[in-house]
Parts: structure tokens; C-alpha cells; sequence
């Protein structure tokens, strides 16, 4: 499986998938165009010459359809643009010397979509037209107020392999919709993760010390932390300290400078789930 990097490391792919939206260059995931008809699927079946073949079919679990003037069409497997090519071929020999076919999947059962997570109807929706995640998670019912910070689009293709999309939640709501409002495609998965917390300790010289609590898609700095203690008492050492575990569980100390960080010649501390800030007694 091919996963995708956390953050802004995907908006290429995104750009990618909104310039589907304004006609641009195609994204690198499978297009309708590519998609395999399958039973359920529901088609809308029009011929220029021969009015009677202008119909909506659903595609039985045998993967054929019913048509007026030439009975079974078997269409499981196929895409719209095989079906037609079929469909031109048998009345070419048939009834007409040019037929204009067009074959359009107007709904998606075969391959439904599914919205998980922190929505109000969590599920499998079926697609019909053209969708985007606004669409989809609007279908699911919307957001509810336990909505995390992030929204990931997984996608599958026929080959097995897949990717995951990172979409901010704010970004998708208040920000430029046409660039991070995606295409949905059928059999894709948004997942609405509900909202976390962590927790970051601040200890000694700070005014009000204890276990502060961040949303787990926010970035935890120092001076955040610092800000949710009440800022540093009179006798605080500017030198401050922060304690955390490895990854095999081995206590590291990272030292940093608040006068530094503060004056900006240094950058702001990312503080990690757990963290302990410890602000000793300045004896100068």
C-alpha cells in the first residue's frame, strides 16, 4: 500500500484532483472513464437514430440489461465507452449504418461509496453523477461537532493498490473550496476521524503548573504550553527543560531557550504527546 505523508505533503496530489474540477490535467487516481460496470449499476442508454433504445437500465447480478429491439446486453466488466462501442457495432449490423451511442452510469451501487466516522449517518452512499467530499459528507448527514481536524479520502484502484489523501477540515470549509473540495470516485472511503486530545505537563516555575490538554491536530509548541500555564513566574530560569520518552521508552532531555525562542532566534519547540516542560528556579 502507497500511503500518503502527513499535512501539505499531499497538495500535489490535491492540487492534482481539484484541477479535475476546473478541466485541468487529470489526477493520478482511476477516473470514471476507467471504472468497470457491475450489477446494480444503473444506465442511461441514448441513440440518436433509433428513439426506442433511448432508456435507463439497472444491470442485473447476471451483469446484462434489457433493451428494446435487441434483448440481453451483456455490460458487467465493461466500461460506458465499451458498452457503447458494443452497442454501435450491433445495430451498425442490424438496423442502421451509423448509430451515435452514448452510455452514461447514472448510479454507482455496484462500487458505493462509504463515509465513516464523525458524521451524522455514517455509512455507504451511492453515487450518482458527478461527487466531491463536500457532496459526500453533506449526503452523509454533514459533519457532527465531534469532527476532528482532518479528513482522509481513501482510494483503491483495480490493481490493488491505493493511497490515502490528507484533507484539512478548515481548509475544506472555509478556505478555497474548488481546490480542496476532491472528486469522489466509486468504492472510495472518507474517513472523518472524531477529535483527540494529549496532553503536555508544565512543571515548576509557571503560574498555574499541571497537565494542559491540546486537540491532536493542533501543533504543540513550548510557548503554547508555557501560555496554557499562565506564563513564567518572576523567578523563572529562561533555560528550560523538556523530558520525554523514545520510542523504546528511554528518558531524553531537550533543553530549550525561552529568551531565544522569544526574540526569534530560535525556533518555537514542537512538544510531543507527554512531554514534560520543567522551568527551574533562576538563582541569578
Amino acid at each position: 500500500m502507497r500511503r500518503a505523508g502527513a499535512g501539505r505533503a499531499r497538495l500535489g496530489a490535491l492540487l492534482a484532483m481539484g484541477a479535475l474540477l476546473l478541466g485541468g490535467a487529470a489526477p493520478a487516481f482511476a477516473q470514471d472513464a476507467e471504472y468497470r460496470i457491475g450489477a446494480r449499476d444503473l444506465l442511461e442508454v441514448k441513440v440518436f437514430e433509433v428513439p426506442e433504445l433511448n432508456v435507463e437500465r439497472r444491470v442485473s447480478d447476471a451483469g446484462r440489461i434489457e433493451l428494446p429491439l435487441l434483448g440481453e446486453l451483456p455490460v458487467g466488466g465493461l466500461t460506458a465507452a465499451e458498452v457503447a462501442s458494443r452497442l454501435e457495432s450491433t445495430l451498425k449490423t442490424k438496423y442502421v449504418n451509423r448509430a451515435s451511442v452514448s452510455v452514461v452510469i447514472k448510479e454507482y451501487q455496484n462500487k458505493p461509496v462509504s463515509v465513516l466516522g464523525a458524521v451524522a449517518k455514517p455509512g455507504s452512499l451511492t453515487v450518482s453523477g458527478n461527487w466531491t467530499l463536500l457532496q459526500a459528507i453533506s449526503a452523509a448527514g454533514g459533519l457532527t461537532p465531534q469532527a476532528g481536524k482532518k479528513i482522509y479520502v481513501l482510494r483503491r484502484s483495480d490493481n490493488s493498490l491505493s493511497d490515502t489523501l490528507e484533507v484539512s477540515t478548515d481548509d475544506l470549509l472555509q478556505g478555497s473550496a474548488t481546490l480542496w473540495n476532491v472528486p469522489i470516485f466509486p468504492s472510495d472511503v472518507v474517513n472523518v476521524p472524531a477529535k483527540s486530545s494529549v496532553k503536555v505537563f508544565c512543571l515548576g516555575e509557571v503560574k498555574q503548573p499541571g497537565a494542559f490538554e491540546f486537540d491532536a491536530g493542533d501543533s504543540m509548541t513550548l510557548l503554547g504550553a508555557i501560555a496554557k500555564a499562565g506564563g513564567l513566574t518572576d523567578r523563572a530560569s529562561k533555560t528550560i527543560h523538556v523530558q520525554r520518552r523514545d520510542r523504546d521508552g528511554r528518558q531524553t532531555d531537550v533543553v530549550a531557550h525561552y529568551g531565544r525562542i522569544v526574540s526569534g532566534k530560535e525556533k518555537n519547540l514542537l512538544l510531543q504527546p507527554e512531554d514534560v516542560v520543567i522551568v527551574k528556579e533562576s538563582f541569578l
